[in-house]
């Protein structure tokens, strides 16, 4: 199954001719990353979807390994014995000389298992280990990053585990370690270092350089070549780990990154050239997702209309006695993620909102927009007014259900005696007197909370900050309301008691600006979704569906410049993407959703994985070329990739009221009949051909020599479909103050 680094963007024309030509069955693979059975971020997501497909490829030759932690073993592993006599002396010899080595099943889809390193019970060699790392890669480590020193120790056991594993191997296999993120790096190096007969790659999801350079207001992707990377790292006090980073990617046989943006990124920072040309990463391996986790089939309307009505609970109970708009014509947007403020374009997208309230009010608008943050951030306890507001709104159902019940027991016996009721009789004074109690307990003179936790620093809190600045505070005049929850969404919460997937399901569109998103899971959660989401050209998403799909916006997926324009330009084009998605009539979102969950088959690890297959087969040849060769990928240059109908989605509907148990009359519209007050004619047919039309056909280059490393070669795409643009409206000023210092 050969395939070239050019391939690695452009190549979805050619998926389904790739052929396994490797021979696995005396080969094992090892993938080493600090993130197995123990979730941290966005590498665990990476490792559960796709264990599923790696373990299909493998089978009983595929091994998880990571570090031993009490609550991932309690509830994600079921520890088991060894199920080969090589591995079984492996645990024992190791275990024999001081180390506590575990073995298991992960408890997910898929069931992979995994071999587990207790890094706390070797601690005892952390000094000798360091001085070890010292005199063989040059690289110190100081005691007080706690950290590094786990790296360090988590490095050594895996490399002590790999040279184990071959030494009591009757028969040598072919052994592949797949390396994520500089944690897992020092395995790597000692294993190149100490000759290990074992196949490298690393995968770096996101430079630690670049994240923190991102985080300090320069303009970082302008200036890529000009940084003094050792400098800037040393100021940081990061350089340790940026040099366990950079040894890593240098040592691999085979260097990858989640993204094209990455693979720049990691050019000019990691200084990985992995030959005379090209000098990036040998292949763009793209993150995807369990897309049948996911897959609602044709329910998945119904479940954005259930999920809305949960949300709905919440904002009822939330602004209560300022429930002066209408959920019914209330949009509900949000952005999630690990709190960092600038590289999450949080602070893009509080301007946004100040500018889109400000649009809103001057023309009249009926719509309202609740905007949700949910990003964990330092807390004490829930606000007391969000948690009297759900108080409250349970208060009132309850005292409506008392009242309903008592008045259906009057009706009833008055219907039963065959006489119409008296309405003057069916209510007594208990009962006006219970429900002025309840409606008297709606009144209050204060504003609805913009956050529903007590920050612990909510004088420095940047979100906080940043809504004081901008002035959006939930009053009764605003059309943008905003609710910081500034912890996880879970099930078991007694404020919003959804978790993030039905949450997601329930909002109308996700936003994500993000300056610095190497990939980007929630933009890619919404997509299979089937929730329109707003991403940049500077994440790894943005780019990958950017590159694939002609006309992004037509699908839901809109793509935020802010690479080659200002800050306060990426405001007001992310203010315009905002003001006309709230100008689009419920049938036309109905529509894109539909779209957009068209476009999940894209992400899914079952095309996607054949990335990570082609990274494996380069590494083999790298390392046992007299046993494995790996030749470049050759397609028909008139091929071009036709996108399918998901076979797990039927088409979009001809009418709307199929897909949404909430229609009006007035969206309801014959197939072939005149075009709907909107001015639009939906057929199926003619929406299908255009999303087959709309992914772009790359251009595929020639036949290149077949040597187990890559050669570069120029990229190509063509616009195969007609590409529309979004109406978007003028961009006034904010009446907010003016941004900070921008990036330019």
């Amino acid at each position: 199954m050969p395939l070239n680094r050019t391939l690695s963007m452009s190549s979805l024309p050619g998926l389904e001719d790739w052929e396994d030509e490797f021979d696995l069955e005396n080969t094992v693979l090892f993938e080493v990353a600090w993130e197995v059975a123990n979730k941290v971020g966005g590498i665990y997501t990476v490792l559960q979807t796709k264990a599923k497909v790696t373990g299909d490829e493998w089978g009983d030759n595929y091994y998880l390994v990571g570090p031993y932690t009490e609550q991932g073993v309690r509830t994600q592993v079921e520890l088991l014995e060894p199920p080969t006599p090589a591995l079984k002396r492996t645990l024992d010899s190791m275990n024999s000389k001081g180390c506590k080595v575990y073995f298991g099943r992960w408890l997910i889809e898929g069931g992979p298992l995994v071999v587990l390193l207790d890094v706390g019970a070797s601690a005892w060699a952390l000094e000798r280990w360091k001085g070890e790392l010292w005199e063989t890669c040059s690289i110190g480590v100081p005691w007080y990053d706690r950290e590094a020193n786990d790296a360090v120790l988590f490095g050594f056991l895996t490399t002590w585990f790999l040279g184990e594993f071959l030494a009591q191997s009757e028969e040598k296999p072919h052994v592949v370690a797949h390396f994520h993120e500089w944690l897992a790096g020092i395995g790597l190096c000692l294993c190149r270092a100490r000759r290990l007969p074992v196949a490298t790659i690393f995968t770096t999801h996101a430079t630690l350089l670049g994240r923190y350079l991102c985080a300090g207001a320069v303009d970082f992707y302008n200036n890529l070549e000009n940084f003094n990377v050792d400098k800037e790292a040393g100021e940081r006090q990061i350089y340790h780990r940026y040099c366990m980073e950079r040894a890593a990617a240098h040592c691999a046989h085979v260097f990858t990154t989640v993204s094209q943006i990455t693979a720049i990124e990691a050019q000019h920072l990691l200084k990985r050239k992995p030959g005379p040309s090209p000098p990036i990463p040998d292949i763009v391996t793209p993150n995807g997702l369990n897309v049948k986790k996911f897959s609602a089939m044709h329910e998945f309307q119904n479940l954005h209309a259930q999920s809305k009505a949960r949300i709905q609970e919440f904002v009822r109970g939330h602004f209560y006695g300022h429930l002066d708009f209408n959920l019914d014509k209330t949009l509900y947007f949000f952005i999630a993620g690990r709190y960092e403020f600038s590289n999450k374009g949080a602070d893009v997208f509080l301007e946004a909102l100040a500018r889109l309230n400000y649009l809103l009010r001057v023309n009249g608008s009926e719509q309202t927009v609740v905007a949700f943050f949910i990003m964990p951030a330092r807390t004490n306890n829930f606000n007391v007014e969000t948690l009297k507001g759900q108080a409250v709104r349970k208060q009132l159902w309850d005292t409506a259900n008392t009242v309903k019940e008592k008045f259906g027991r009057k009706l009833y016996e008055s219907l039963l005696v065959g006489s119409l009721p008296d309405m003057n009789k069916m209510l007594d004074k208990e009962d006006f007197t219970m429900m002025k109690r309840a409606i008297f307990a709606t009144q209050r003179q204060s504003f609805p909370p913009v956050c529903t936790h007590n920050m612990l620093d909510d004088s420095s809190d940047p979100i906080l900050t940043t809504i004081r600045r901008i002035g959006l505070f939930n009053s009764s005049a605003d059309r943008v309301k905003v609710i910081f929850h500034p912890e996880f969404l879970s099930s078991t919460s007694p404020l919003l008691p959804v978790d993030y997937e039905e949450f997601v399901r329930g909002c109308h569109l996700g936003v994500f600006p993000s300056y610095y998103e190497p990939w980007g899971y929630t933009p890619a959660e919404c997509t299979v979704m089937g929730i329109p989401s707003i991403s940049t050209n500077l994440s790894g998403f943005g780019c990958f569906m950017e590159e694939h799909i002609a006309d992004p916006s037509a699908y839901g997926i809109y793509i935020l410049d802010r690479r080659f324009r200002s800050l306060d330009d990426s405001c007001s084009q992310l203010t315009s993407f905002l003001y006309s998605f709230c100008q689009q009539s419920r049938r036309q979102r109905i529509i894109q959703r539909n779209r957009t969950e068209r476009l999940s088959d894209l992400l899914d690890w079952k095309y996607l994985g054949r990335y990570y297959m082609s990274a494996r087969h380069m590494a083999l040849a790298k390392a046992f070329p007299e046993h494995f060769t790996y030749e470049p990928h050759e397609a028909d240059a008139t091929q071009g990739y036709r996108y399918p109908r998901p076979a797990s989605v039927p088409p979009s509907p001809s009418l709307s009221r199929h897909s949404s148990p909430h229609q009006s009359e007035d969206e309801e519209e014959p197939r072939d009949g005149p075009p709907d007050e909107d001015g639009e004619r939906y057929d199926e047919d003619e929406e299908a051909a255009k999303d087959r039309r709309n992914i772009r056909a790359p251009e595929w280059p020639r036949r290149a020599s077949c040597t187990s490393s890559t050669s570069g070669s120029k990229r190509g795409s063509v616009d195969t479909g007609p590409s529309s643009s979004l109406s978007t409206p003028s961009e006034p000023l904010s009446p907010a103050s003016s941004l900070g210092e921008e990036r330019n």
